[in-house]
């Protein structure tokens, strides 16, 4: 099968999008499929795997870490593609991309499909104060029906968000299909090698967040909550790694609450290599978002064996809910900063979390879910109806491999 994807960020911009992108292009590939993608230049240099075709682009005013691609340009792929009889063109985004993905497929008679990844009615929100919250909600939720009722099907990472679009009025088939975990990617990592690199002392509990510095990760709610941890642990430290539009609130956040001394940013790391080592260094991974459609780097710690203590809110539900390698709690700061405290301190507990986390994330491996993507696309393209089990079948499915 030959499929074309269509993506408004791609690496070097590092987001979820990327990372699926790149994680289902490499399994699909192992399946015998050909894939193309179709994706905006930056910048910034990056060594492209085959079948990544860049489109010129320009800057995106208050954004500096996104591109928009010309769009004259991106309608001119027609022209270009037209010989690779493509099977199915799949978009990873909703600005321009999906726009000249739907008309790709239009042109070439085949369907198109839809990956929505992103929560968008409260990541608006974050970017556009100054309209009311519900007029934002009311305008992204008609922009995300308009948008998928457009297409043949639409795929999404989590339960929650299949929930969250059909409370939308998205009447087309909706499937539930993760992204996986690469594990041979993520079998090395010094944290040693980490913590000589950063002046972090042998012995100092470290936790970690990793992830887009954006406010909609609810950030601020880690920093907030180590105040209540270092009541107990005096010399934790709080690793923020990533960058983001909320960089310098959180730094101004930190330097208010005097936590100067106990948060270190370390901005992007290389995932190949500094990404694994700072995992390793660190004792708990905390995560608070309210908007993750999955949370990739929740299953990312774990297949590190990196405890996790965590809301489970949104897509985070999926991977969370049974418990295992994880300590699940509510959004609030002295809870959260107690279970924090109870896996630094406690060893044996440490230990046992750490084991399952690594059993756990071996069920969310990249070939079954890449398999599962495979699936869908057969049904799509047969004209098969598309199968939507009820909410949980699938994360109880994934669960029990």
């Amino acid at each position: 099968m030959r499929i074309l994807f269509v993506s408004d960020v791609f690496f070097p911009r590092v987001n979820g999008v990327s990372t699926s992108i790149q994680t289902f292009r490499r399994e699909l590939t192992s399946l015998g499929h050909e894939t193309v993608l179709l994706a905006p230049e930056y910048p910034t240099t990056y060594a492209d795997e085959p079948g990544i075709l860049r489109i010129g682009s320009r800057r995106v005013p208050l954004d500096p870490e996104d591109r928009a691609m010309r769009w004259t340009q991106l309608r001119a792929q027609h022209r270009r593609l037209a010989g690779h009889s493509f099977d199915l063109v799949h978009i990873q985004t909703p600005l321009l991309a999906h726009y000249a993905g739907v008309s790709l497929a239009r042109r070439w008679g085949i369907p198109a499909v839809a990956t929505y990844h992103t929560l968008f009615e409260e990541y608006l929100y974050h970017y556009a104060k100054l309209v009311p919250r519900g007029a934002m909600r009311a305008l992204a939720r008609g922009f995300s029906r308009s948008q998928c009722n457009a297409l043949a099907a639409v795929l999404v990472p989590s339960v929650a968000m299949r929930e969250t679009l059909e409370r939308y009025g998205v009447e087309v088939p909706i499937a539930v299909v993760p992204t996986g975990i690469r594990l041979p990617e993520f079998a090395g990592g010094d944290g040693v090698r980490f913590r000589a690199c950063h002046g972090i002392e042998r012995g100092r509990p470290v936790a970690l967040f990793v992830g887009r510095v954006a406010f909609e990760k609810n950030i601020e709610f880690l920093v907030r909550m180590l105040v209540h941890a270092r009541r107990e642990i005096p010399q934790i430290l709080l690793i923020i790694c990533g960058e983001g539009p909320a960089e310098r609130a959180l730094a101004r956040l930190v330097e208010s609450l005097g936590l100067s001394g106990n948060v270190q940013f370390v901005g992007y790391l290389d995932r190949a290599s500094e990404l694994l080592d700072c995992y390793r260094a660190c004792d708990v991974f905390v995560f608070a978002s309210r908007t993750e459609t999955q949370g990739l780097v929740l299953l990312e710690a774990m297949t590190l064996g990196v405890p996790v203590v965590s809301t489970a809110v949104m897509g985070t539900r999926d991977i969370l809910d049974p418990g295992k390698g994880a300590l699940v709690v509510r959004e609030d700061e002295r809870e959260f900063a107690a279970a924090v405290v109870k896996v630094v301190s406690d060893g044996s507990l440490r230990a046992r979390l750490s084991q399952e986390a690594v059993d756990y994330a071996k069920t969310w491996d990249a070939p079954n879910t890449a398999s599962r993507l495979a699936a869908f696309y057969r049904q799509v393209t047969s004209r098969t109806p598309v199968v939507s089990a009820p909410p949980g079948a699938e994360a109880r499915r994934t669960q029990a491999r």
